[in-house]
């Protein structure tokens, strides 16, 4: 493979409340020149979703309002990592603030990237077990409701069409074959 390219110039060409577009002026190894685009990484630097636990054979998703779609969805709690907070405790967190537990067991499954050819963003995928109850107030405008799964439900899941998030669709497939396996 070929060496990453070389960033020669990086500029803020819009932002709003939420986001900042850069471009970026890039030279690749065999003396080529381009310019991109990309959506800037957020403040706290990335973002959390949450895989919460009830038991060994439920997840607890949330039903929140999507903008991006103008319609409910169910999926995982997730949110942004607030400056100087680990992954760790950001799910923790959002976790409190989302679904009313906390969890005193977290492990990393993986990270992803939802479009990495126009994002910087990095998501961390957390599973939670051994969970307690715990309410946080967080930023959402409504109470989420709150709905238990079975992962071995996952396909029935997501023939109702409320779950349509690629993230965490493979984080569901991902923690039931890692629950399934360890």
């Amino acid at each position: 493979m070929a060496e990453i390219p070389i960033i020669l110039d990086k500029t803020t060409v819009a932002s709003s409340r939420l986001f900042r577009i850069e471009s970026l002026h890039i030279q690749f190894s065999n003396g080529e020149q381009r310019n991109y685009e990309r959506l800037a990484r957020s403040q706290g630097g990335g973002a959390v979703l949450v895989v919460p636990m009830l038991d060994a054979e439920t997840v607890l998703l949330v039903r929140e309002y999507s903008a991006g779609v103008h319609r409910y969805e169910l999926g995982l709690p997730k949110g942004k990592t607030d400056p100087g907070e680990s992954f760790f405790e950001a799910a923790n967190r959002e976790l409190k603030e989302e679904v009313g537990f906390g969890a005193k067991v977290l492990h990393h499954l993986s990270s992803f990237s939802i479009a990495p050819s126009y994002l910087e963003h990095m998501t961390e995928i957390i599973i939670a077990e051994q969970l307690y109850a715990e309410k946080l107030l967080g930023d959402e405008p409504e109470e989420l409701e709150v709905i238990p799964w079975k992962l071995s439900q996952i396909n029935e899941l997501l023939a109702t069409g409320e779950c349509t998030e690629a993230r965490s669709i493979a984080a569901l497939f991902m923690a039931r074959e890692y629950l399934l396996n360890r």
